[in-house]
């Protein structure tokens, strides 16, 4: 098991339009070999004392937060799919994206605990 994630502010006014624009993607991703994805939309996200995820991303006024993650089956399998998708024309971007994508913060983890599903 492999799993990306990202952080990201979007304005709460945009949410169907992410929802929209995150569920294309999620069938791309799945042609590619992503085994799943969680989209989740803020509900409880505190402003702490030093650091939180307003600040690491520079949230603004009528911003939520998104968090979000993929599952991979490994490394190796999102390695491939990435270079794949560079020359997949459906990845091109066309008309306005639902958040500012240069306040993303994106990471990629190998696991060293889980619990739940197998």
């Amino acid at each position: 098991m492999y799993v990306a994630g990202f952080v990201i502010p979007v304005p709460e006014d945009k949410r169907e339009a992410y929802r929209r624009w995150a569920e294309h993607g999620a069938a791309l991703f799945k042609e590619y070999g992503c085994l799943e994805i969680v989209e989740s939309w803020e509900d409880q996200v505190p402003d702490g004392t030093f650091t939180d995820f307003r600040r690491a991303v520079a949230a603004q006024a009528g911003e939520k937060i998104v968090f979000s993650w993929q599952v991979w089956p490994d490394k190796a399998t999102l390695d491939a799919a990435e270079a794949r998708m560079r020359h997949d024309q459906r990845f091109e971007i066309s008309g306005e994206i639902p958040f500012d994508r240069k306040r993303l913060i994106l990471g990629c983890f190998r696991p060293i605990f889980t619990m739940g599903r197998g």
